[in-house]
């Protein structure tokens, strides 16, 4: 065997290797190879290491299984009352079959935004202006469970929506300013008045117990000296009953000095 011919098989050996190792593909996490084979879909490789078949089998598309987040620019919508405003939506999703993400629907993101950009305009179309500001969670609620029905066809996800802003025209802008400033005026008398008449009330409260207090010590001081000459009565009345106690029984155990000699005299001159 002579030297071209050594080459020629070192040289088939080295492109042998070279294509081999150019074949074999590592997945890495999160992501998925969609494998086709002559044109057609073969099969999905997950995480891992793989062999692809040289001039067979092909990497059609690379998917990312992260949770995407995409933000749509703002949409014009109008509401019930007809106020045309501009909002803008925030997405998040996940692909969960990367063979109906790769061949379900071609450009996903696109169909994504003008499939939300719709349902809001249709989902806004029958709320008035008030309603729509104060009801963010009630639209996203909404547009979140229609898209993710629409896009389970395309082997997406959708986790989350959110209205990002809400942008009425500038001159409603305005009107609602103005109504707030009103709103908290108002809302700053009826406080300050309530202020004042729970003041009122309280020094009126507080002067009615001053003179429930001083009423009661009049009563209290009325009713101790009332007690105090009663006492006193009940003292002197009982001291005189002493004395004329003491009086009475002194003069009944007084001998009647001239009523005996009397009856001595007349005991003497009987016979």
């Amino acid at each position: 065997m002579g030297p071209v011919a050594i080459g020629v098989i070192i040289g088939i050996i080295v492109l042998v290797l070279v294509i081999v190792v150019l074949n074999i593909k590592i997945v890495p996490q999160s992501k998925a190879y969609v494998i086709e084979r002559l044109g057609a879909y073969s099969t999905t490789w997950q995480t891992g290491i793989h062999f692809k078949i040289p001039f067979v089998e092909k990497v059609s598309k690379t998917v990312s299984l992260k949770e995407q987040v995409v933000d749509f620019p703002p949409q014009p919508v109008i509401t019930k009352d007809n106020v045309t405003m501009q909002i803008d939506t925030v997405v998040f999703f996940q692909i969960t079959d990367p063979k109906l993400y790769a061949y379900g629907v071609e450009r996903p993101i696109s169909a994504i935004e003008n499939l939300s950009a719709t349902t809001l305009r249709n989902i806004i179309g029958e709320m008035e202006l008030d309603h729509t500001l104060t009801s963010r969670d009630v639209i996203n609620a909404k547009i979140r469970v229609i898209l993710d029905e629409a896009t389970d066809a395309w082997g997406i996800k959708v986790n989350r929506v959110e209205l990002k802003n809400i942008l009425p025209p500038p001159e409603i802008q305005d009107a609602m300013e103005k109504q707030m400033k009103a709103e908290r005026q108002r809302r700053e008398a009826i406080l300050r008045a309530e202020g004042e008449k729970a003041s009122k009330i309280l020094v009126a409260e507080g002067q009615k117990e001053s003179q429930i207090l001083a009423a009661e010590g009049d009563k209290q001081a009325a009713i101790l000296h009332a007690e105090a000459v009663k006492e006193a009565k009940i003292r002197e009345a009982e001291g005189e009953a002493h004395r004329r106690r003491s009086g009475g029984s002194g003069e009944g155990h007084r001998p009647d000095k001239r009523s005996r000699p009397e009856g001595r005299l007349s005991d003497d001159k009987e016979p």
